[in-house]
Formats: structure tokens, sequence, C-alpha cells
């Protein structure tokens, strides 16, 4: 059976700890964060191998808060997102002061995996479901042909990832019969209106979205041969780039997006039932916490993780 390697995105965590930086605020009755969680239930789930994905200024600090920590349950290797860190004949504008996005982030794990890996975000908690479904799906079905590559996703509900505070941006998803993404369309400002949702599309314009579609939170299951495509597609996103524009990201949902209309890719999507939670808005603490709380009262986790 082949190992799989669990990828937490955490370089835009800011450049101090503390003061508000929302992916290391503590929910959990320990001081856990939401990482603690998605760490746990990878591990349960059978993932063998944490990376975390950090700015360099930050790997002392970020070691210290959670690092080690992890270190001692877990094997841990770090992999770092840099402005800079450009193909050969590229270089940073002066005034881009924006990442250069997930697909950047996910491509500086190169030589570090050589199987299946899961992404996800570091301020999100997804729970358990997907984790297993994902992992299952990895190591027992993925097929590692680079002519179309396998990928699977956890396929949340609408419904399950909004905020009570504010719109929230979401990768919606249209899924054929057989469970396999057609598209993902990125679709912002999704917030509840009455007993329906109003939502907007990149330039502003109104769209239609349902309560009980598909959306991506960025759990992405991928081969390790999926590095290629992303190495490959770097530099032609760079070149495309618009003179003055210091805001395009390269993004993994418009990656696979073209990949799968251009048949070059199958994306298996894992449905869960799970409620997402995360701390888009500062007022969305307390609503974190009292969901952890009560997972902890049904039994689903310990009181505290690391007792």
């Amino acid at each position: 059976m082949r190992d799989a390697t669990l990828v937490i995105m955490a370089a835009g965590i800011g450049s101090r700890f503390g003061g508000g930086i929302k992916q290391l605020e503590p929910v959990g009755p320990g001081g856990e964060i939401i990482m603690d969680y998605s760490i746990h239930d990878a591990l349960k789930a059978g993932f063998q191998k944490i990376i975390f994905i950090i700015r360099k200024d930050l790997e002392k600090d970020f070691k210290e808060i959670i690092g080690h920590r992890i270190e001692k349950i877990a094997k841990v290797e770090y992999a770092f997102q840099e402005l800079d860190d450009l193909p050969k004949g590229y270089a940073r504008p002066a005034d881009r002061k924006k990442p250069w996005g997930t697909g950047q982030a996910v491509l500086s794990i190169k030589g570090l995996v050589d199987g299946p890996f899961l992404v996800i975000n570091a301020d999100d908690y997804y729970g358990k479901e997907g984790f297993k479904k994902i992992h299952d799906y990895m190591v027992h079905e993925m097929k590692e042909d680079a002519k179309v590559y396998d990928l699977c996703m956890g396929g949340f509900m609408l419904a399950n990832t909004l905020s009570d505070n504010g719109g929230v941006t979401r990768g919606v998803c249209q899924v054929d019969q057989d469970g396999y993404l057609k598209n993902v369309v990125e679709t912002y400002e999704i917030r509840r209106c009455g007993d329906g949702l109003t939502a907007v599309d990149e330039e502003g314009a109104p769209v239609s979205v349902a309560m009980d579609c598909h959306v991506s939170m960025n759990m992405w299951g991928l081969p390790g041969s999926f590095l290629e495509v992303l190495e490959k597609g770097f530099p032609e996103f760079l070149a495309g780039i618009k003179e003055g524009d210091v805001k395009s990201e390269y993004l993994l949902p418009r990656i696979i997006d073209k990949l799968v209309k251009e048949k070059k890719a199958s994306v298996k999507v894992l449905e869960t039932s799970d409620k997402w939670f995360g701390v888009t808005y500062k007022e969305d603490k307390q609503a974190v916490v009292d969901s952890l709380r009560a997972l902890i009262a049904k039994g689903e986790y310990p009181e505290r993780l690391y007792e």
C-alpha cells in the first residue's frame, strides 16, 4: 500500500505571530488551533507524513508554535513559498507583495513527495470524513498515469461552508452523474439572503448558486506526478501576466479546471456531509470554538488533543 502525505498551505499566515493571525488563533480547550484538528484527523485516516508550506522568515516561530509539537507524533517536513522563487528568466516585480498563489505553494514541495498527497488550507476545519475518503482513494484507487491525471477532491455542500458574518469565496463545482468534476468556478461574496443565497462572479456580476451544490474547499488529492504539471504551467502563467498586474495568482482550482476541460485530468468528487468552519472573519472565532466543543461533547475528539 502506498504512503500518503498531508500538505498544509500555511505560507500566508502573516509576518508576525499572535495579534490576530487567524490561522494561529486558539480554538480548542487546550489551546489547539484549527491545524491541530486537521492533523489529528489526517493521522487517524492513515496519512504518514506532514509537510508544512510556510515562508522562510517564519520558520523559527512556526516550529515553536506548532511544528515541534507535531514532530513528536508524525514525520514532518517543511517547504517554503517565496515571492522570489521563480523560474529562470523571471523576476518579481518591485511592487509585487501578494503571494503567487496555491499552485506555486504546492510546487514548493517538489522533491519532498514520491507518492500521492492531500493539499489543504491551514485555516479550514474539514471534518473527519473527507480525510478518510481521500486517503483511501489515493492509496487504493488512484492511478499514476501522466497521460490523464487521476485526481480527487473533498466535495462539500455549499450550505455547510457558509459564514454567518459575511460573504465567502468558494469554488463552485459541476459534477457529472458518475461523480466526476465537470468544472469549478471561483465564485465570490456568497452569503445567505432570506431562504436563498446571493453571489457574484470574478467581474462582480450577480450569479445564481444553490445550497446543495458541491464546492471545493482546496482539499485536493493529487498524484506525485501532478507536480510536473505545476512546474510546466508556472512559467506559462507568468508569461501571460499583463504589465502592471501585481495581483494575479497561479491557483489550483483554475489549473485543475483547465486540465479537466482539456481532458487531461479526471477528478473524483468524494462527497462529505461534514460541516466546514473557519475563521474567515474575526467574529467567526466564537462559532468555531462552540462547534469544536460540541464535537468534543459528542466524543468526536478528546478534551485535549495532546495529553
